[in-house]
């Protein structure tokens, strides 16, 4: 689980994988049936045969698999802690016992009478340890594609094409009053430079939830000057940790999108929804606004809706989601991400 840091210059990715993600754990669970599948093809004389072996050999392997995952899964915290030899070698010394468990307690689901009790289990041990260091290979390589350095490097380069696009539009906002309200304008310059302070201090791929919050208040703010009772926005927080870290500039290019095409189109603007909330070991945020008709609808790049995808996809890989809902009268961005907690200073 990816924690509030700035980019290192030397990181490393000598580092096991996290054995209570997700996205781990699926990946294990795919590419080892893919391999009992692939051994399937390669002893099998006809498709009937294939699909025998590839139940046969599945119902040996489920027991061992998800047992190692288990046991993997509780020992993650220990494991992390560990340098990375000695962990893959616990790692491999823990699927070794998990087989020698199994094919002593399977019986002749894992050795026939015909076979040779020593031979089968030194198949078992060779086979199911190599594909444990495939796998851990695997998840290296991953590691080292998305190293630190690149990774945090590319986070922050994702956050810097929102800044462009959020700046624009901030001194559109104060252009707009400078004439008509020069007093307006004045206050709309502090609460653009409050702003953006805050915006560029999250140099943090993880900020806390509460200065998100904080400056999209302050964007909404700025808007509401320039918009009047045509802006309405109603907020809804239930049961948010004060602890609680997110991407950072996550919330408010949500905003500015349901400003800029939901409520600046319509003649009578609209109410835009922010739900905050926590859900178990998530955090959900709904940002909903009245969909525009067409004849009053713009056309965006959706640069800011396809940062924020890539960034959760970078951060938090398959454990986040993010759906948009879309109908006559409303328009909805809904995305759910893992509560991670702010480490103690």
């Amino acid at each position: 689980m990816p924690t509030s840091q700035i980019i290192r210059q030397n990181p490393s990715y000598d580092v096991l994988p996290d054995f209570r993600s997700l996205g781990v754990l699926l990946r294990t669970l795919v590419s080892c049936n893919a391999a009992a599948l692939v051994v399937a093809l390669m002893r099998a004389d006809n498709w009937s045969g294939v699909l025998r072996d590839f139940v046969q050999t599945g119902a040996a392997l489920q027991p061992v698999l998800l047992g190692c995952l288990l046991a993997l899964y509780v020992l993650s915290p220990a494991l992390a802690r560990l340098s990375y030899r000695r962990g893959v070698a616990v790692v491999l010394a823990v699927v070794a016992v998990i087989v020698l468990a199994a094919v002593e307690a399977g019986g002749e689901l894992y050795i026939s009478r015909y076979e040779q009790a020593d031979l089968a289990l030194a198949r078992y041990l060779v086979g199911t340890v190599g594909l444990a260091s495939a796998l851990l290979f695997y998840f290296r390589l991953r590691a080292i594609a998305l190293s630190p350095s690149i990774y945090k490097a590319r986070v922050q380069a994702l956050q810097a094409r929102i800044r462009p696009h959020f700046l624009f539009n901030c001194i559109n906002t104060v252009l707009s009053l400078v004439r008509s309200d020069p007093r307006r304008a004045e206050t709309a310059l502090e609460d653009m430079s409050d702003l953006f302070r805050m915006a560029m201090a999250q140099d943090r791929e993880l900020v806390p939830l509460r200065d998100e919050i904080e400056l999209s208040r302050r964007y909404l703010a700025l808007e509401k000057l320039r918009l009047g009772d045509r802006l309405q926005f109603h907020w809804h927080q239930a049961e948010i940790p004060d602890d609680a870290m997110v991407p950072a500039l996550i919330l408010q290019p949500l905003l500015e999108n349901a400003v800029y095409h939901g409520i600046e189109p319509l003649p009578d603007g609209g109410v835009i929804d922010v739900l905050l909330e926590r859900k178990g070991g998530s955090i959900q945020i709904d940002v909903s606004n009245p969909n525009s008709k067409p004849a009053y609808r713009r056309r965006g790049n959706k640069l800011a809706l396809g940062n924020i995808r890539e960034r959760l996809d970078l951060l938090f890989d398959i454990e986040a989601q993010y759906r948009v809902d879309e109908a006559a009268d409303y328009y909805r961005v809904r995305i759910l991400m893992p509560y991670v907690k702010e480490e103690p200073s």
